[in-house]
């Protein structure tokens, strides 16, 4: 079938939005309809070429949520009709990794998956009979995806989709790093740096875990508010003095668990350096640049306090995010305000200016 796609040409060049040919599902594939997709800060920051790991030509998109359309031989989990969220980290329930609770990241395609290709070693996108690779194995700015059945997540019908997308990284990585990583204990200190998707995430996620104070650190003060809206006791504006000021307001010990969600390193030693002596935890969910290294000193490691990382929140997709979207749906999570740009597939681009202008949380792409 045709299908229209943004698609990474060139790193550091804007995405073109290009007709290609999308081939049927294969077995254990499935088709799905894209009804919306968030712009997150990782397919920004694969087409600006940092990522290390980048490739191109590519469909670029991965926080997705759409309807499936049709299946291919051997699924059994989704059917037409269904509504779904992408997962670029899947969930097969088999190998080692999702019969252990201690990692979700799934070991079943991660190869394939890594050099933009399905699990059999193929591509069902391509132009003019030259295979175009998919992107963290989902691909979703593009009318339509063929993704592998264990990458999607079966969700409620009730939610709306444009909502949903978020799940699909963002929210459920800063959710999860407190849920799952951190495990946060109820009653404790915490501090969030960081308040865009993920750092947001991170906020409700400590709430939901019955913190007794959480701290979000960012330089905007309008997104230190939004933060507050959403379970934030105290907020801060980030610099260089920010580990002190921290320290002040926590007894001079630091605090319970610390959450970075920017990238930046410099902001990640801080996270360190401001988690509490003795059994501080600071998990790093932001991603840096290529090249870039986390300076810690070892005296804060030597003195208790511990370094975690977290990809998409310690999730396991296809258990956990359907457990979060109805979670929305009840009211536990108001996902409404984190969307604040409404955009056309053309529009791609503005949502990476958008971001880069730190204005608003989330742009959606509508396909509807």
């Amino acid at each position: 079938m045709k299908i229209r796609a943004a698609v990474l040409e060139e790193f550091g060049a804007p995405l073109e939005v290009q007709e290609m040919e999308l081939a049927e599902p294969k077995t254990g594939e499935v088709l799905v309809r894209l009804v919306a997709c968030g712009v997150c800060h990782t397919d920004l920051y694969t087409a600006s070429g940092a990522d290390p790991s980048g490739y191109s030509p590519a469909v670029l998109g991965h926080e997705g949520a759409g309807v499936v359309e049709r299946v291919g031989d051997s699924v059994t989990d989704v059917a037409p009709g269904d509504h779904v969220v992408t997962l670029f980290s899947p969930q097969c329930r088999e190998c080692e990794h999702c019969r252990d609770h201690r990692t979700n990241l799934c070991l079943a395609i991660r190869e394939q998956q890594n050099q933009g290709h399905l699990p059999d070693g193929t591509t069902r996108l391509s132009r003019d009979g030259e295979p175009i690779r998919h992107f963290m194995g989902t691909s979703t700015f593009a009318e339509y995806t063929v993704m592998p059945e264990i990458a999607l997540a079966k969700i409620d019908p009730e939610a709306p989709l444009d909502r949903a997308c978020l799940f699909a990284c963002g929210l459920s990585t800063g959710i999860g790093a407190a849920m799952n990583t951190a495990k946060v204990a109820s009653g404790s200190t915490c501090v969030v740096f960081g308040a865009g998707m993920v750092g947001l995430g991170a906020v409700v996620g400590c709430r939901l875990q019955g913190a007794g104070r959480i701290i979000c650190v960012d330089l905007s003060g309008e997104r230190l508010m939004l933060a507050r809206s959403h379970g934030a006791t105290d907020e801060m504006l980030g610099g260089p003095d920010v580990v002190e000021q921290l320290l002040e307001v926590t007894g001079g010990l630091g605090a319970d668990y610390t959450f970075e969600a920017t990238g930046n390193v410099n902001v990640m030693r801080q996270a360190v350096e401001s988690a509490r002596m003795g059994w501080g935890l600071a998990t790093m969910c932001g991603v840096a640049g290529k090249g870039e290294t986390l300076d810690v000193v070892p005296r804060f490691l030597i003195t208790g306090r511990r370094v975690a990382g977290s990809s998409f929140g310690g999730v396991k997709g296809r258990d956990q995010v359907p457990q979060f979207v109805d979670m929305y749906l009840a009211g536990d999570i108001d996902v409404d305000a984190f969307v604040s740009h409404k955009l056309t597939l053309d529009e791609v681009n503005r949502g990476f200016e958008l971001m880069e202008a730190q204005d608003g949380i989330r742009s959606v792409i509508d396909f509807a």
